[in-house]
């Protein structure tokens, strides 16, 4: 059996079937903090199952991440809105202009959060006082999807849509990289160990490598119509990913081998993955849990 191919899952139930766990990170503070699209809510989870709940926030939280100034930011799909809860479960919301559809967000290296605007086809920024600045992307369309800074100082971002992935420098500076396989529709991006970045490839059930310089290799999974979704850098150098049609969890290696877990239960929905402060990989899945993986 390859290194690494023999997964450990523990589930933890944190809300019904119709709130949906969607993203997920770790905190500054040693736990899992996690959006629950559909009831409006953020959570919190210790790694030995301590649960909170916090909210309503604004409506569709989607994609949370830690910020620069301690406190967790997210996206409000719905609301059209960046939220800020801090540890102590504080929230404020900046409302953004109406229909922009924030979507993806990260901490950038200018000390500011970046985030997507899937209807807006821009690229937003807002500092840790609520100021916001916004970024137009060529072409009509293309829904931007999710972001992650670069190793390059930069931020690079996926264009569901638009078939491409894109560079913005901190000036607003902006790049696009078409990808070469038509209906990639890439969501999930993440900076790896190797210095280049790893995409997630829904439509056409591929996991992508990026060079800085824009070059692009693909690695097909064994099945294609997995849906892989989010994606992360994990232990061991690997890349970890979700996939939403299969409910599987994927690893990655930097040469492109291939390895599938199997989650418990099927139709689970895994969205969100994040590496825990524990070293484990944790999934937020739509179903209502989170699931907490280890390999052996």
């Amino acid at each position: 059996m390859p290194q690494g191919s023999h997964a450990t899952i523990r589930e933890y139930a944190v809300s019904g079937p119709d709130a949906g766990p969607y993203g997920i990170t770790a905190g500054p503070d040693g736990a899992l903090w996690f959006t629950l699209v559909h009831a409006g809510r953020i959570g919190r989870l210790t790694t030995d199952g301590d649960l909170t709940l916090y909210g309503p926030v604004p409506g569709g939280p989607l994609i949370i991440t830690p910020g620069p100034d301690g406190a967790l930011w997210f996206t409000a799909f719905q609301d059209h809105a960046i939220g800020r809860i801090t540890t102590g479960g504080e929230i404020t919301a900046f409302p953004l202009p109406g229909g922009c559809g924030p979507c993806g967000i990260a901490a950038g290296p200018d000390g500011a959060l970046w985030f997507t605007q899937m209807h807006a086809g821009r690229i937003g920024r807002i500092t840790p006082d609520g100021r916001v600045g916004e970024f137009p992307l060529p072409g009509a369309g293309t829904m931007p999807s999710m972001i992650t800074a670069g190793p390059d100082e930069a931020l690079w971002f996926t264009l569901n849509q638009g078939n491409a992935v894109g560079r913005i420098a901190s000036d607003g500076d902006v790049v696009v990289h078409a990808l070469p396989t038509e209906g990639s529709a890439p969501v999930g991006i993440t900076a790896g160990p190797d210095g280049a970045l790893w995409f997630a490839g829904i439509g056409a059930g591929h996991i992508g490598q990026i060079t800085t310089d824009g070059k692009v290799t693909e690695f097909p999974l064994p099945d294609r119509d997995a849906r892989p979704h989010a994606i992360v850098a994990g232990p061991g150098e690997d890349l970890w990913f979700t996939e939403w049609g299969t409910a599987h969890v994927g690893r990655v290696t930097l040469d492109g081998r291939v390895f599938e877990h199997p989650l418990p239960r099927p139709g689970c929905e895994p969205h969100g993955i994040a590496t825990g402060p524990d070293g484990a990989l944790w999934v937020a899945l739509e179903s209502g849990a989170l699931a907490r993986v280890t390999v052996s």
